[in-house]
């Protein structure tokens, strides 16, 4: 099994440790406005380093999987919900079920991401792969195989790779996860909620090796649980955040 890493990353020149940290600082401030700890951006991010890990000598995946590929997307995975930082907390920290209209909303974090990006892009005249993968992170994980996901109702083969890995990893976490407002489920439901989503949700060779390493799934989850400081922390930054919407 690999072993969970909480470094930033694997590489060790300064740019590169520079990056990592950088990444992480925007993940963790996206994080404090939404029901996430911090926590979750480092199980997370393992969770897909593990599972593209499983999948690189996968026939269908080989060609993608190096170890250059899966070095990048251990470090663009803290950014993929960064979009949720555009979100009002009306509609981010609402504890009930979203009208549709809310819901509306809520979906523009995947484009907000991806312009974000796009457009600094432009403005630095940069290119790279770390941000294409960074891209398709944010703008795509809430893709479904079957095509009834979103932004773009993007199906099967169509939707990349990168999206279809973190589309495991972010379900299973916000499933067993204590949030302020719901208590996580335990490890085995959560494993057969996401296997009741095989082909429909997910890709079916993406479920099939979650299913083979789902002990390295629940480990992780174990390196990283959240503390009650951790949850305490997040109970006070919601409740100011919604007494002040109330305040309005």
């Amino acid at each position: 099994m690999n072993s969970p890493d909480s470094s930033p990353t694997a590489d060790s020149t300064p740019v590169h440790i520079a990056m990592a940290v950088a990444v992480f600082a925007m993940a963790s401030l996206a994080e404090t406005r939404d029901s996430d700890t911090g926590k979750h951006i480092l199980r997370v991010q393992n969770y897909v380093k593990s599972l593209a890990q499983r999948l690189k000598t996968h026939p269908r995946f080989v060609d993608v999987l190096t170890e250059p590929y899966i070095s990048i997307l251990y470090r663009s995975a803290p950014l993929y919900d960064m979009g949720t930082i555009g979100i009002p907390d009306r509609i981010l920290l609402k504890p009930s079920r979203l009208t549709a209209a809310e819901f509306e909303i809520m979906k523009t974090h995947t484009t907000l991401a991806c312009e974000a990006i796009e457009n600094a892009e432009k403005a630095l005249g940069v290119k790279a792969d770390l941000l294409q993968i960074m891209k398709e992170l944010v703008y795509s994980h809430q893709e479904k195989w079957d095509g009834s996901g979103y932004p773009q109702g993007l199906s099967g083969d169509q939707i990349p790779l990168s999206a279809r890995l973190m589309a495991i990893a972010d379900v299973y976490d916000a499933l067993i996860s204590d949030r302020v407002y719901k208590a996580g489920v335990p490890h085995d439901q959560a494993v057969a909620i996401i296997f009741q989503g095989r082909d429909s949700h997910f890709d079916p060779d993406l479920v099939d090796a979650f299913i083979e390493i789902q002990d390295e799934f629940q480990a992780i989850a174990q390196s990283f649980v959240d503390t009650e400081q951790d949850m305490q922390r997040k109970i006070e930054y919601m409740a100011h955040a919604i007494a002040e919407h109330a305040e309005l």
